[in-house]
């Protein structure tokens, strides 16, 4: 069983508005949030704010707006697990069946505002249960995407794989660069280096 429901997050907007009308346009309920939701708000299209489905304000300056369990109990439910299902119930939790998330460009610009946790937090779990969830890190693949569903109305167990593959090693480039970062900063603090650190986005 897969929903139609998808959780779509992009800090890189390329074609995002353009899957949003095509996902729309195949009967699947759109779920987003800043940014992305406006985008997708301006082009007309109907969507629900992330805030709107938790609760939930955003709060801590952005650090926290995805972190709550009616957006990753809906990414993570085994939709073939009676337990699972009846939590999602108990809870009232709907499931998503894509989630489209690119993280924070940190290795831009390196600093601690850039270091993502919603984003990672999100890729993690949709990938983790790829069974059920479609997730998509690179633009570049949502026309693909667009196109299996058109064809066949759901993606394939082999897609989901290659995608949840594919975000995995995202994440884990993501993290490699942030450890580099560290590194760089604790040898430039130990004197190697006479430039200044890595200054954070305003």
């Amino acid at each position: 069983m897969t929903a139609k429901r998808a959780l779509l997050s992009a800090y890189d907007k390329t074609g995002i508005v353009e899957l949003a009308q095509g996902l729309v346009e195949l009967g699947w309920q759109l779920v987003s949030s800043g940014g992305t939701a406006k985008a997708i708000a301006a082009a007309g299209l109907p969507v629900a704010d992330v805030a709107d489905v938790t609760g939930s304000p955003i709060m801590l300056g952005h650090r926290v707006v995805t972190l709550h369990p009616k957006v990753h109990g809906g990414i993570l439910a085994d939709l073939d697990d009676p337990a699972h299902r009846a939590d999602l119930d108990a809870h009232g939790i709907e499931p998503f069946g894509l989630v489209a998330v690119n993280l924070y460009p940190f290795s831009s610009e390196p600093g601690i505002e850039l270091i993502d946790i919603g984003g990672p937090t999100m890729v993690r779990a949709a990938a983790k249960n790829h069974a059920h969830v479609g997730v998509l890190v690179d633009p570049a693949d949502y026309p693909r995407v667009l196109e299996e569903l058109r064809a066949t109305g759901v993606l394939g167990a082999d897609t989901r794989r290659v995608l949840a593959r594919k975000a995995f090693a995202h994440t884990a480039a993501y993290d490699a660069a942030i450890v580099t970062w560290f590194d760089e900063v604790d040898r430039i603090t130990a004197g190697d280096e006479a430039d200044p650190l890595p200054k954070s986005r305003p």
